[in-house]
């Protein structure tokens, strides 16, 4: 076996949950940097998802001394020109919380008709293995509805529509929304490399 332990490198609780649940079958240990005292915090300060994702991924690998995943995922809004994008997550400012994203967010588009609201998430993942870094990715396209709903997920999950299932992210259950979610997508193409790697 390459390694049978990596970390991830991210501080954000709910993708630490999220992530976990997406690796879950993995017969790999799953790190969290909160089992690392004096970990850096990695400021994403990249105009890119790719940039931020490989900065998180080679800081966390350098520090720790363990192969390290980390994403970045941003939402692009076609009437916004793909804004947030890279800013997503402090897209009301660098203390954002997600209510205020969101807030921010259906400001931006209110007036804006049903058809003229779409967008995708998309997530980027950097693995750092031994100073090589490589990625992938992935898309999940929906609408940004005019009102928040649903209790679940995080970020922008309560108006990010999926017509598919006539939810938004926000409506569905764990296990409906990694099916078919960005960052599910992403950490399944992610589960690939590994397999390969471990071959």
């Amino acid at each position: 076996m390459l390694f049978d332990k990596i970390v991830l490198a991210t501080q954000n609780y709910d993708k630490v949950l999220e992530i976990q649940k997406l690796l879950a079958n993995l017969d790999i240990e799953i790190a969290t940097l909160d089992q690392f005292p004096g970990v850096p915090e990695v400021v994403e300060d990249r105009d890119t998802l790719e940039g931020n994702a490989q900065k998180k991924a080679e800081v966390i690998a350098e520090f720790t001394g363990l192969p390290a995943v980390a994403d970045d995922t941003g939402l692009e809004v076609d009437f916004l020109n793909g804004a947030p994008g890279v800013y997503s997550s402090r897209y009301s400012g660098d203390q954002a919380t997600y209510s205020d994203n969101v807030k921010k967010l259906l400001s931006e588009l209110e007036g804006v008709p049903w058809e003229k609201r779409t967008a995708k998430f998309r997530t980027v993942i950097a693995f750092c293995l031994k100073g090589h870094t490589e990625f992938t990715e992935g898309f999940c396209a929906g609408i940004i509805a005019e009102t928040p709903k649903g209790e679940r997920g995080f970020g922008y999950d309560p108006v990010f529509y999926v017509p598919e299932f006539s939810s938004t992210f926000a409506e569905m259950d764990l296990e409906l929304k990694n099916k078919i979610s960005h960052r599910g997508k992403a950490f399944l193409n992610f589960k690939r490399i590994l397999e390969q790697k471990q071959k």
